[in-house]
């Protein structure tokens, strides 16, 4: 009786034993690669997936992990398993030296996020998936830095990203890998480099400075010119407006003056017709006195000639004696 209840029991546990075995359940985003007597068999999905035990077998591979130890340094473990994950993926590698082109060493780390999109490859098409991910980013990474001089290292990221990208997707392809992209965290240069660019940007400003101050000075001095040339402009305005003005009031004057004058000869001349006298003859009378008034004019004694011709002029006196007794 108790053989029987011993047999029965390591019966029951044998088949929980093979049912365990046989009975695979996947995560989501997980898949196994199944081989069958050492071929490859099948690629599990997610879910709940029966296997024939013992003769199915899933296939092991290598996973890279990072962990941090005491000290705080993280330490990089490869782990064998049979789950495969299908998320992408990040790989933070740790800076290495790169050569540039003009033969200055810097220190560069670098991220790649990729996606296994074909599990069957990235089993049988490589020995180490993550080791090998790893050694081809960090040549690929010192061929296009040795393309590039140290300038175009740091101020061209997007580029080296891009290309990096490109060269490894292209890599990976056969192992059934997409990278999607690449990402250079930091660029250290060595503390001279590190100087000498910090001179150079120290002096750039400096520079710039200069630029600007001369700029400001030179914009300074235009508008201080402009703004005398206006002020010389519109004093000779001022000055053309003013003789202009001076010149009219002149003319205005000599205007009113010749009519004033014009006015006055046509009275004497009414009055000098009034006495039948020739108003000609006594107009020029009149100004050849005022002309003599002027002639002996003065302090000094002046002893003044007058022509024969002048005879005549001065026989009109006696007509404006009479003019103005009538008068």
């Amino acid at each position: 009786m108790d053989t029987s209840i011993v047999i029965a029991i390591l019966i029951v546990a044998v088949a929980i034993l093979v049912i365990c075995a046989g009975v695979k359940v996947v995560p989501q985003s997980e898949t196994r690669v199944v081989e069958r007597l050492g071929r490859f068999h099948s690629v599990l999905s997610p879910g709940l997936n029966i296997i024939v035990p013992f003769i199915d077998k899933p296939k092991v591979v290598y996973t890279r992990r990072i962990e941090t130890a005491v000290n705080g340094r993280q330490i990089v473990r490869m782990t064998a398993t049979s789950a495969i994950d299908l998320r992408e993926q990040v790989y933070d590698f740790p800076s290495q030296q790169v050569i540039t082109r003009d033969n200055v060493t810097t220190e560069i780390n670098a991220l790649l996020y990729f996606q296994i999109v074909d599990p069957k490859k990235a089993v049988y098409e490589i020995d180490n998936l993550p080791n090998a991910i790893e050694k081809l980013t960090q040549t690929s990474l010192r061929n296009v830095i040795g393309e590039l001089e140290l300038d175009e290292t740091l101020t061209s990221r997007d580029t080296i990203n891009s290309k990096l990208q490109g060269i490894l997707d292209d890599a990976t392809n056969k192992w059934g890998v997409k990278v999607n992209r690449v990402e250079l965290q930091d660029i250290t240069p060595p503390q001279s480099v590190r100087i000498a660019m910090e001179k150079q940007m120290q002096a750039e400003r400096n520079r710039r400075a200069e630029i600007l101050n001369a700029e400001g000075e030179k914009q300074s001095l235009i508008l201080r010119s402009e703004g005398e040339k206006m002020s010389r402009i519109n004093q000779a305005e001022a000055l053309k407006q003013s003789q202009i003005l001076k010149a009219e009031g002149e003319s205005r004057a000599k205007i009113q003056l010749a009519e004033a004058e014009a006015e006055a000869i046509r009275r004497v001349a009414e009055a000098v017709q009034a006495t039948q006298t020739d108003p000609a003859t006594y107009l020029l009378a009149q100004k050849y006195i005022e002309t003599l008034k002027e002639m002996t004019t003065g302090k000094d004694n002046k002893t003044v000639y007058i022509p024969y011709e002048a005879s005549s002029v001065l026989s009109s006196i006696g007509s404006i004696k009479n003019l103005f007794g009538k008068q």
